[in-house]
């Protein structure tokens, strides 16, 4: 069997930049995705443990949906049918300043929210109900002894999980590609498509995937060791 490859094909000039401006793409895609994830699965654990009927039932519909319909799914639903509500001058507006981008940020970052507060839930249920009880007592309200007391040591305790999704988002940003956005998979396909070396630029991305993944896992280690509460396993 004679493999003949040649990764220099495609590494170099144009190829080169191409794989290049499809990373940086994908880790921006990646924060913001995770900015979004993070403070709406923090916001929406805090309210389903108000013990509010309303808001709790609200937020277990949301969790139900996004943890059970497919990611792509839901981008596509984000980028063809939701615009199709808006009036044309807003879908043109939208279009103008990226548009397959920012719905990708919106779709993955709420997809995810769900699994991030079901993380941080965790971590706020592991708390023992004393010290909730205690900082009611010294007259702080609810949102001031989540802030303050509740919300950091949950935070602390829901790290590996946090990790563990983080990863996942990332590498489920791959999905983007499927409404257009030039990330790094999309990067790949233009470039097999360009050189004709599908094995090369299928396995620098897969390599570029892991070494990421892995970097972030390692990262997120270091973040939970830091972070461990003395005394927890």
């Amino acid at each position: 069997m004679n493999l003949n490859l040649n990764f220099a094909a495609v590494l170099q000039g144009q190829y080169a930049d191409l794989l290049v401006k499809g990373l940086l793409l994908t880790l921006e895609l990646t924060v913001a995705s995770w900015l979004v994830a993070m403070l709406l699965g923090t916001l929406l654990a805090t309210m389903r443990m108000s013990g509010h009927r309303l808001a709790t039932g609200i937020v277990s519909c949301f969790v139900a949906y996004h943890r059970n319909v497919p990611m792509l799914v839901q981008i596509m639903m984000w980028y063809f049918a939701l615009p199709s509500l808006l009036p044309d001058e807003a879908q043109m507006w939208i279009n103008q300043f990226n548009g397959e981008f920012l719905y990708s940020v919106i779709a993955i970052g709420l997809c995810m929210a769900a699994y991030v507060s079901e993380d941080i839930r965790s971590g706020l249920r592991a708390i023992p109900a004393g010290q909730f009880e205690a900082s009611r007592a010294l007259g702080l309200s609810y949102l001031r002894t989540m802030r303050f007391v509740i919300l950091p040591q949950a935070l602390r305790i829901a790290v590996p999980p946090l990790i563990n999704h983080t990863v996942l988002l990332f590498k489920n940003t791959s999905l983007a590609m499927a409404i257009g956005v030039a990330e790094l998979t999309y990067a790949t396909r233009q470039l097999e498509n360009y050189t004709f070396r599908t094995f090369e630029a299928y396995l620098i991305a897969s390599v570029g995937y892991l070494a990421l993944s892995l970097a972030l896992m390692a990262a997120g280690e270091a973040i939970s060791r830091h972070y461990k509460i003395p005394g927890s396993r």
